[in-house]
């Protein structure tokens, strides 16, 4: 009975993750960072939006929560803002992740 019950509970917290824990490449893709950035992270919706392939993590990271936190309300903070409501301080550590690491 108690290895039936852990089962269930491991079952139950796998249904609950959208995204697994450091697949940024996922929550790329979830979060429709794509949609603005481009699917390799160089070819932008608009020319003043950032080509973020291959940037600096911890800068990445910051930009990130600055937006989320209301610290930068510069520039097209305004259209991130909205997006980044949706995205948790770990998400956003994996997201920073992977973009450092697109070519």
């Amino acid at each position: 009975m108690k290895i039936s019950m852990t089962l269930v509970a491991l079952a139950a917290a796998s249904l609950a993750a959208p995204a697994l824990a450091g697949d940024g490449a996922k929550l790329y893709q979830d979060k429709t960072c794509w949609s603005c950035h481009g699917k390799d992270g160089k070819k932008t919706l608009m020319p003043d939006y950032p080509k973020i392939a291959g940037q600096n993590q911890a800068y990445i990271e910051k930009q990130m929560l600055d937006i989320k936190n209301g610290v930068r309300a510069n520039g097209n903070s305004a259209a991130m803002k909205g997006i980044m409501v949706i995205v948790s301080d770990a998400e956003i550590k994996d997201l920073a992740a992977f973009v450092s690491k697109m070519p």
